[in-house]
């Protein structure tokens, strides 16, 4: 199936929510001729829309937006007894967690309505799919989509959909995991293997994510065919990444990852320290009431620069990311791959 990404190098910046990616960090990937995803996740309809406006002046190329799928919402029994465990935690830095935490949809409707009335070029969809006849409108309105799935169930229901491509996120990519349900069990097989069982399954475009560090895995993922791959943890270094110096110094500091619900309830691969050791197997599958009860905690050590308490998502591939602008980082990257081959 021909899809026209309208990329010189296929490269994705992938949508990195929680402040890492920037307007600035998809305008430089796209000067690179890649493509790059603002994220819409944790912030409202007016602040996407704000920095979808911002990107499109700063780029005359293509550019995405990511959005979070809502699910249902989890049981409050057992957020109620993580937040038990974590009290004594935050009693020593002196924060209050949230006894009641009211639905959250991430401002969805509001999203996709700003969406389709200042249309961009790609959505992609990360937690779930939506809802036929919101599929639908997103087409209607010009606007190609592309659905994050984790194995090849989820891949045969955004077919079904009529999604234009996939992206296809192996087990060594940093953040969450974009397991369509938060209780779900991800699939654990490596994403080379991952793209090949997809590919069975379906004839759309595929995009590979996941531990994709240098030219040699990023030439690898091409040759198990891959129509392209997405970057996330390679930007995290770079000048127009929104990581902070704290989270910039842990990537090089911490030698090891490690999946974890502990911070959000879903499972996200991030810098081993402290806070995941001690939580490691605690935290129910609730998304996203943990990540809102861990947010004073998360927000506390952050001000404290603690890497043994930050929540510092990366890839398995975190120590290989490079300094410097993201379009040198975008265009050493895309060469190291060609002599790769």
């Amino acid at each position: 199936m021909g899809i026209d990404f309208d990329w010189a190098v296929p490269v994705v910046a992938a949508p990195m929510a929680g402040g890492a990616s920037t307007p600035e960090l998809v305008a430089a990937v796209n000067g690179a001729g890649g493509l790059g995803f603002l994220a819409a996740g944790y912030r409202s309809a007016a602040e996407m829309s704000q920095q979808a406006q911002w990107a499109r002046e700063l780029t005359g190329r293509p550019v995405g937006v990511n959005l979070f799928v809502p699910g249902p919402p989890a049981e409050a029994a057992a957020v109620a007894a993580y937040r038990e465990l974590l009290l004594p935690e935050a009693r020593k830095w002196g924060v209050e967690l949230p006894a009641v935490i009211p639905p959250d949809r991430d401002d969805w409707d509001a999203k996709l309505e700003a969406l389709l009335r200042r249309p961009v070029e790609w959505v992609s969809y990360t937690f779930g799919l939506p809802e036929p006849a919101e599929v639908a409108a997103v087409r209607a309105a010009g606007m190609r989509q592309l659905g994050t799935v984790t194995s090849p169930e989820e891949a045969r229901a955004a077919s079904a959909l009529g999604l234009d491509a996939l992206t296809v996120q192996g087990p060594e990519a940093g953040g969450h995991r974009a397991t369509h349900r938060a209780e779900d069990r991800p699939d654990t097989r490596p994403l080379l293997q991952l793209l090949t069982a997809v590919r069975e399954v379906t004839d759309l475009p595929v995009i590979a994510a996941g531990g994709l560090g240098d030219g040699a895995s990023i030439a690898a993922a091409l040759r198990a065919g891959a129509v392209g791959v997405q970057l996330g943890t390679a930007y995290l270094r770079t000048e127009e990444s929104g990581a902070s110096a704290a989270y910039r110094r842990a990537l090089t500091a911490l030698d090891t990852t490690t999946v974890t619900r502990a911070f959000t309830g879903r499972p996200a691969r991030a810098l081993r320290n402290a806070f995941t050791e001690a939580h490691a197997d605690q935290a129910p599958p609730a998304y996203p009431e943990i990540h809102h009860l861990t947010q004073p905690l998360r927000a506390a050590a952050t001000r404290r620069e603690d890497l043994t308490a930050m929540h510092l998502w990366a890839g398995t591939a975190h120590r290989s990311a490079r300094e410097g602008g993201a379009a040198d980082v975008t265009r050493g990257l895309w060469e190291d791959a060609l002599r790769a081959g």
